[in-house]
């Protein structure tokens, strides 16, 4: 998590690979919701309780494919908070991203008492005390640094994963069938009642998106990460599930503490249970390591949008770390593990599941707004039906949860909407998409560039795009949008009024020189594109104006619809420049869906950032 310099502002040092992503979402799911949820799940909903958490990891699956998609659009610190707040605004986001760092948190609280109880089953010990070290610890190894960090959660991880898989296949062989009957003793309602209390189990993959500013290469990496964890933990969720309920008389099963612990020792005897309590223990450590690590970054996010005072998002000098951010998510997790959490555990399910409603959502607002610099390099399928069906799924699902969750969630929307209310709301500068998808349909006054030049600004970083003369060029040209059909003349007429100015130059005389430059060959390259330039007397001038005309403008007779036009004038020394640019513009027109994109664009800055960001060679030793 060290600061760099990316085209002349600071980012999080992108240290954490496919396999340090793998873990810390493994790790992070793969705890309290498998070693102790279980027995409380399978009271609710009887053995049915394995369909619970098959259809939980389901309706997660669709909301980690939106939050891919957003993610490797905007992988920032912060995660679902910074996407859903650029998409659904601020408001929205500070009570999603203030939701979610709770919901983590809280997690990991829940992760240090599991392990403080599995503690106890071994030698007299007071688990508060336990939790409180090891809350401590992990504090102190966050503020050091994500790297670290994440070596610990890889090995962690692995040891964690070959003591599960050691469950599974001593396991299948001695599941009794007749533990399963009846299937549904409370009915349907109870089984899709438990999905809610259960889907905190999968809540641990929203610590990807979180560190996704931390992530090397984050196109590739974010995706593949997210969907093989989720996939992992599923197929081993549901398959630890389904053992433990077959080898446990339901008498034994429900409401344990110690599920998977007490299943091991039916088939693997006294070694078996030890051999648990430790994949339990290593799974509790995984989840507070990853949770502290991910739940401060939101702080981090909301202190750099202003929705939090500026001393959250100070970074140490000596550490490179947000330590204030990890303080402050250390300290909620310490007095989190004080509180009785069976009711908040729902209300983190809750929490996490509305959490996925609005990334399906924000894909949807994001995709309809057209914004130009809104380019992620993973697209969830089957949109917008797969985001459609995980809304009103999620929906579903928490509509039969208890009325204390709800409660609780209620409360903690209403502090959040406080304080963006209270702080937050005079200090905030962003715009959000849903405003430029309203937009579409109403007046072009109502938005600013803003939400599409830092989309572009995210998408350099992400990158690595190195900024150059033609960039630089880009940004400060003339751009006319032009909304009629005319002749050249007409055109050539506005294009010199504009460029009068910057070139100092008479207006009448720029007119002639671009239709001479015109009679003596023809600045067309193809049906839609021309390059007018011309050489200007002087020394040290280049300047560059570009023009669209969706209803065309008549160069020739052969050539009257051409609606992209890059006008060039520049003097004589500078003639290397000039072909550069023309190199440039070229590399441009070519790329992919060109015509498409320039047409789409709302308005002169989005065809300057489809320009800025359109895939070429760039010169970085400029």
């Amino acid at each position: 998590m060290f600061y760099k310099r990316v085209n002349g502002k600071s980012g999080l040092k992108k240290d954490l690979g496919l396999l340090a992503v793998f873990a810390i979402a493994t790790g992070a799911m793969i705890s309290s919701g498998l070693f102790i949820l279980p027995g409380f799940a399978h009271f609710k909903a009887g053995p049915s309780v394995i369909v619970s958490y098959f259809l939980a990891g389901v309706l997660a699956s669709i909301g980690v494919l939106s939050m891919a998609e957003l993610a490797t659009a905007m992988p920032k610190a912060g995660g679902d908070y910074f996407f859903i707040s650029r998409s659904m605004g601020t408001a929205v986001g500070t009570i999603a991203g203030l939701l979610s760092w709770f919901s983590l948190s809280l997690k990991s609280a829940f992760a240090l008492v599991g392990m403080a109880t599995f503690a106890q089953l071994i030698m007299p010990i007071n688990g508060h005390l336990v939790a409180i070290i090891l809350a401590l610890i992990f504090i102190a190894l966050n503020i050091i640094g994500a790297k670290e960090a994440a070596r610990l959660q890889i090995l962690l991880v692995i040891a964690l994963m070959l003591l599960m898989l050691l469950y599974i296949i001593q396991g299948l062989p001695q599941v009794n069938v007749t533990h399963f009957q009846p299937f549904a003793p409370n009915g349907l309602v109870a089984t899709f009642s438990t999905v809610g209390f259960v889907f905190v189990s999968y809540g641990g993959v929203l610590k990807i998106v979180s560190v996704a500013e931390e992530i090397k290469q984050p196109g590739r990496t974010i995706p593949l990460g997210m969907i093989l964890s989720l996939l992992v933990v599923t197929v081993f969720y549901t398959l630890m599930v389904f053992i433990t309920s077959g080898v446990l008389p339901a008498e034994q099963l429900d409401n344990s503490m110690t599920p998977i612990s007490d299943g091991a020792a039916v088939f693997m005897g006294r070694p078996g249970r030890i051999a648990l309590i430790t994949a339990a223990a290593l799974a509790f450590l995984t989840t507070a390591n990853a949770g502290i690590m991910s739940s401060s970054r939101y702080l981090l996010a909301l202190s750099r949008d202003r929705q939090l005072p500026p001393v959250v998002h100070r970074i140490g000098k000596k550490t490179n770390t947000p330590y204030i951010a990890v303080i402050i998510t250390g300290v909620a997790v310490l007095c989190a593990i004080f509180v009785k959490i069976n009711i908040l555990v729902e209300a983190a399910s809750l929490v996490f599941m509305l959490s996925f409603i609005l990334s399906n959502l924000s894909v949807i607002v994001l995709r309809e707004s057209r914004l130009q610099s809104y380019r992620p390099q993973f697209h969830a399928p089957l949109y917008p039906w797969l985001q459609i069906i995980g809304i009103f799924g999620l929906v579903f699902v928490i509509m039969e949860m208890g009325i204390e969750a709800f409660f609780i969630s209620v409360v903690l929307i209403i502090l959040g909407f406080c304080l963006y209310w209270f702080y937050g709301r005079k200090r905030s500068q962003s715009e959000s998409a849903l405003i430029h998808l309203v937009r579409r349909i109403t007046a072009k006054e109502l938005v600013t560039s803003s939400l599409d030049d830092e989309l572009r600004d995210i998408v350099r970083e992400r990158d690595d795009i190195v900024t150059d003369e033609f960039d630089k060029m880009i940004e400060k040209s003339i751009i006319l949008d032009l909304d009629q059909h005319m002749t050249l003349k007409q055109f050539v007429s506005i294009a010199a009024e504009k460029l009068s100015t910057q070139l100092n130059m008479d207006a009448a005389s720029l007119v002639t020189l671009l239709l001479d430059r015109e009679k003596q060959s023809s600045t067309v390259l193809n049906s839609t594109l021309a390059i007018p330039h011309v050489v200007i007397e002087g020394q040290k001038n280049f300047h560059m104006l570009i023009a669209r005309a969706p209803k065309g403008i008549e160069f020739s007779q052969n050539a009257q619809n051409i609606h992209s036009i890059f006008i060039l004038l520049g003097t004589a020394d500078l003639r290397n420049l000039h072909l550069r640019t023309l190199s440039a513009i070229a590399q441009v027109a070519m790329t992919k869906q060109f015509d498409q994109k320039w047409l789409s664009a709302r308005n002169p800055e989005g065809i300057r950032n489809m320009i800025l960001l359109s895939a070429r060679k760039r010169d970085s030793n400029q």
